[in-house]
């Protein structure tokens, strides 16, 4: 079964994330547990998470439909002290809010080395970054989210995030993201069907798909390989609508969390049953 939601606001509370879902018709949701815009954040009340459990329940979903997304401030392949040290204390605060909301997972992108050292060097940290706080928390996967390329970002091939994994010492708390439009921008064909074919044999080759634990469903305003970050709405933008319809009618793509992150939270209803609508 197909899982699909968006990205939702928590405005008001975290536990407003489910009751946001609910109402674009969603049966997955995304969520920051936090300000993803800044290093601290007050910790979570009790009556919120209370709160943010009973809302789920009543609304029927489970951790398994739930993928939160970490602060885009953080960098856990930094190459200087400090601000690692930085990256790794508000890493680990979202894994324990994680903990704390009943979660099993957390997305995060790997991070960039800022052409301050090699690439196979910040691969290391962040695998080091990754243990550490998975050694201080429990029950909760981190799952790596594959990047455009832009900048300096790593993990934007799979044999990167495979380098990763393969430095991760407990393997069942390590999973992956595939977000459609970082795959594209990166030089990943999946737009057309013996490209899909391809890039998903490669996936299961080099990553394996026992490791996806969710999709970020994002169209691309930006060309095929031009390594730029930038999100379309479904079917609008240069990866078009039969990628989705593929991902859809794929079972490899079963029963995890299928997050819409496009760029008009105004349309994510019509996304959601158009995508329901081709998954039969």
């Amino acid at each position: 079964m197909k899982y699909i939601g968006a990205h939702v606001s928590t405005s008001g509370g975290v536990e407003n994330a489910p009751v946001n879902a609910h109402q674009i018709g969603a049966k997955a949701f995304g969520l920051f547990t936090r300000n993803q815009k800044r290093w601290f954040s007050k910790p979570l009340e009790e009556k919120n998470i209370i709160a943010f459990k009973k809302n789920c329940e009543k609304y029927g979903f489970e951790p398994f439909q739930i993928l939160p997304h970490d602060s885009y401030l953080i960098n856990l392949g930094h190459p200087e002290k400090e601000a690692l040290k930085k990256s790794r204390t508000a890493f680990l605060d979202e894994m324990q809010r994680c903990e704390q909301l009943g979660l099993d997972r957390l997305n995060f992108h790997p991070g960039s080395h800022l052409k301050l050292t090699d690439e196979e060097s910040c691969l290391k940290t962040i695998a080091e970054s990754v243990n550490m706080t998975l050694d201080k928390t429990k029950g909760v996967i981190a799952v790596i989210e594959n990047t455009a390329g832009q900048g300096t970002n790593l993990g934007h091939t799979f044999e990167q995030i495979r380098f990763i994994i393969d430095h991760i010492h407990d393997k069942e708390r390590i999973g992956v993201c595939i977000d459609t439009a970082h795959a594209y921008s990166a030089g990943y064909d999946i737009k057309s069907e013996e490209g899909f074919a391809n890039t998903f044999a490669r996936f299961d080759e080099i990553i394996g798909f026992d490791f996806l634990k969710g999709m970020h469903l994002n169209d691309s305003k930006k060309e095929f390989a031009s390594r730029v970050d930038r999100h379309d709405l479904i079917g609008k933008g240069t990866l078009g609508s039969e990628v989705f319809t593929r991902i859809m009618k794929d079972p490899r793509f079963d029963n995890i969390p299928m997050i819409l992150e496009t760029p008009d939270e105004n349309m994510w209803a019509e996304e959601i049953l158009f995508l329901y609508s081709v998954a039969k």
